[in-house]
């Protein structure tokens, strides 16, 4: 069964750092672009980075600079490495296959941002 297990998530005041995980089933992991999502309180969900199969990536523009995604073979797991955090980049944070939804969502990890 396809899965997604994200995890890593937790309270940190502005400025600080948190890095993310997400493990997924080989298959979706080996064969497709992975991504991070974010949906804030009364937002739609919305993706802002991805990491082809190939290792190029992209980045919404206003986390650009400070996020960094990663993705790890041997692990089948994807990462986002989150600097310079602000009290905006609180969401719950969810990963997935690019452009289109592959997998069923995962439960997520909750980003916390305090000014």
């Amino acid at each position: 069964q396809v899965q997604l297990v994200e995890s890593g998530g937790g309270l940190v005041q502005a400025g600080g750092s948190l890095r993310l995980s997400c493990a997924a089933s080989r298959i979706i992991f080996s064969t497709n672009t992975m991504g991070w999502y974010r949906q804030a309180p009364g937002k739609e969900r919305e993706l802002v980075a991805s990491n082809t199969r190939y290792g190029t990536t992209n980045y919404e523009d206003s986390v650009k600079g400070r996020f960094t995604i990663s993705r790890d073979y041997a692990k089948n797991t994807v990462y986002l490495q989150m600097n310079s955090l602000k009290p905006e980049d609180t969401a719950v944070y969810y990963c997935n296959t690019v452009p289109y939804v592959r997998a069923k969502w995962g439960q997520g990890t909750q980003v916390t941002v305090s000014s």
